[in-house]
């Protein structure tokens, strides 16, 4: 009962959307459009306002008062999966058989990724604060059926954050905070058959033929959810006046994304209710900020940025109820993926126009997790370049707004090598690469009450 509550209180505020993500493998890196603007570089060493506990808990040291930072940031991604799909099999002969229609295009929605904060000054050693965002979410989707349907047509992973966080201020250089992270998390994963199923059966024996359903009938489907808990620490030091680090640790949250699974090759067609459910580890994640006060206007600031993608190496499906899939399954390894640890490197700059007005930028690289012999339709990812630019304007004294606008660009080779067994008759080919962009826009609107 608890668990449900919370998903009808979650979903209309912030599961309403997913997309593509925008940092390696699937985390998200939209937690403030204020960071937006410069590219997300040196966020653990910044307290802009509210929203800095998103990435490090000990900069709402540096908050008076009472805050309120709530925003949102559009994403307009354009993802390809370029290939060709291939069928083997001794009944077609000694060769592959290509089929037509492999490229997918367009593969992920626009999405709004929301988020809410607020930071409460206890007294001068004491702040405590509260984060409501998202760190991970992922949707791509393709017709069921597509030539590529049966590597996956549906992959979705959407989180929702709660986290409570509290700071203290040692001395004047040094201050510390810590929270928890409560994440609820939803999965869906499916695969289907292709349309080009019913264009070889006229070629195989009828006994074979017979064994094939049409075109598009779902193979494997599980759909789960599951509530995590995690940790967090920070740190900051003020070296000087001018010049300040920043130090933040995420750990990982652990979810076992509970519901049931369906379609042909688990239920064979009859109306089964199978209980399953599929381990996720959503990975740590740290960040090393600095922040320098260059001149009275001008400020530099940068980030190095670590994720222990190395826990996400294949999603397998457990099913401990007592109606079993078909062959009595206790489990079914559903995807390889073999993510490794990843990085990411951003350097930004703000500069103070006048009293209303600044200017962000930034740039970064953000390294992929997928390797080049284990990346899959599904997960498409590849190393990305942002380039990205945003103003803040002082609107009154207690009211400022951020606004940004990003462009990430795919760079370099991402080549997807694929294959799946088809019902134990032929193993069917993808061959191809990911490429794409995504435009992003943010508004933030802070409050001092």
């Amino acid at each position: 009962m608890q668990k449900r509550l919370l998903t009808l209180a979650v979903t209309a505020a912030l599961l309403s959307t997913t997309t593509q993500v925008q940092a390696a493998g699937f985390q998200l890196a939209e937690y403030s459009a204020t960071g937006l603007g410069r590219a997300f570089a040196g966020e653990a060493a910044i307290a802009d306002n509210a929203s800095v506990q998103g990435r490090n808990p000990a900069m709402l040291t540096y908050l008076e008062g009472r805050q309120l930072s709530a925003g949102g940031i559009y994403v307009m991604p354009n993802v390809d999966v370029k290939g060709d799909v291939s069928l083997s099999s001794p009944l077609l002969g000694p060769n592959p058989v290509e089929m037509k229609g492999g490229d997918a295009l367009d593969v992920a929605d626009d999405a709004l990724v929301p988020n809410f904060y607020y930071s409460n000054q206890l007294n001068d050693q004491w702040t405590w604060g509260l984060a409501v965002n998202s760190n991970y979410g992922l949707s791509t989707e393709l017709p069921k059926t597509h030539a590529a349907a049966i590597f996956g047509n549906k992959t979705a992973v959407t989180t929702v954050e709660f986290n409570p966080n509290i700071a203290y201020r040692v001395n004047d250089a040094v201050s510390v905070g810590g929270g928890v992270r409560i994440v609820y998390g939803e999965g869906e994963i499916g695969a289907s058959l292709p349309g080009w199923v019913d264009g070889i059966k006229p070629a195989l024996p009828a006994q074979v033929s017979a064994m094939l359903p049409p075109g598009g009938t779902e193979l494997k489907s599980m759909k789960g959810d599951d509530i995590g808990y995690g940790w967090q620490l920070g740190t900051s030091w003020q070296i000087n006046p001018a010049h300040r680090v920043g130090l933040a640790y995420h750990s990982g949250v652990k979810l076992d994304l509970e519901g049931h699974a369906s379609g042909v090759i688990y239920d064979g067609g009859q109306n089964l209710s199978i209980e399953g459910y599929i381990p996720l580890e959503l990975p740590a994640f740290a960040e090393l900020s600095s922040y320098h006060q260059l001149t009275d206007n001008w400020a530099m600031h940068a980030s190095v940025n670590w994720t222990d993608w190395s826990v996400f190496d294949q999603l397998v499906a457990y099913f401990p109820g007592e109606v079993k899939p078909k062959g009595d399954l206790e489990s079914d390894l559903v995807k390889e993926e073999h993510f490794e640890d990843n990085w990411r490197f951003a350097l930004g700059t703000t500069y103070q126009v006048s009293n209303e007005w600044l200017v962000r930028a930034g740039v970064a690289l953000d390294k992929t997790a997928a390797t080049n012999e284990w990346r899959t339709t599904t997960i498409p990812d590849s190393d990305r370049l942002w380039f990205s630019v945003g103003v803040g304007y002082q609107a009154t004294k207690n009211l400022n707004v951020d606004f940004a606008l990003t462009y990430i660009r795919a760079t370099g080779d991402a080549p997807i090598n694929e294959q799946q067994n088809l019902l134990n008759l032929a193993t069917v080919s993808f061959n191809g690469d990911a490429s794409g962009d995504v435009w992003l826009a943010g508004i933030q609107m802070s409050y001092k009450m």
